[in-house]
């Protein structure tokens, strides 16, 4: 699993002009299934999200958590973190996980997130979505299942 991570002011997710999840300060999460991730990689990922330390104490370090900061996460499903374009300019996506993984491990690691305690609000997974976002330092974090662990 892959997850491109944002700290925001604010950001919200809009499906045919329906707001599906809508945040203030927080995380916006880009999560993308690779073929083989599992529950294990979605744990992994999921706990080094809610505990990730970007959020700025009162001597202004980078020492909070989502969590403590009183934030929540947007997690918006995207396969095209998975694009490969080694080859030629158009991506492939060989790599992505077919959509039916794709989407049970996308719950589950809302469901994790959900459990830490933290509110997450959610896109809707395998649509087309219009993402806005107040990016905050700007701070971006890319992690990955298969580093690391």
């Amino acid at each position: 699993m892959r997850t491109v991570i944002q700290r925001v002011k604010r950001a919200k997710v809009t499906v045919a002009g329906e707001i599906t999840g809508e945040i203030g300060t927080g995380l916006l999460v880009l999560l993308g299934v690779r073929r083989g991730d599992d529950e294990v990689a979605a744990d992994y990922l999921a706990a080094k999200t809610v505990g990730l330390r970007v959020f700025e104490d009162g001597d202004g370090k980078m020492n909070l958590s989502v969590q403590e900061a009183g934030g929540a996460v947007l997690v918006v499903s995207q396969f095209t973190l998975y694009g490969d374009v080694r080859k030629g300019k158009r991506p492939s996506f060989d790599d992505a996980a077919r959509p039916e993984t794709a989407r049970g491990l996308y719950e589950y690691f809302v469901g994790k997130v959900r459990e830490a305690g933290v509110r997450c609000e959610t896109g809707r997974f395998q649509e087309m979505m219009d993402v806005e976002l107040v990016n905050d330092g700007p701070v971006t974090i890319l992690m990955d299942s298969g580093k690391g662990f």
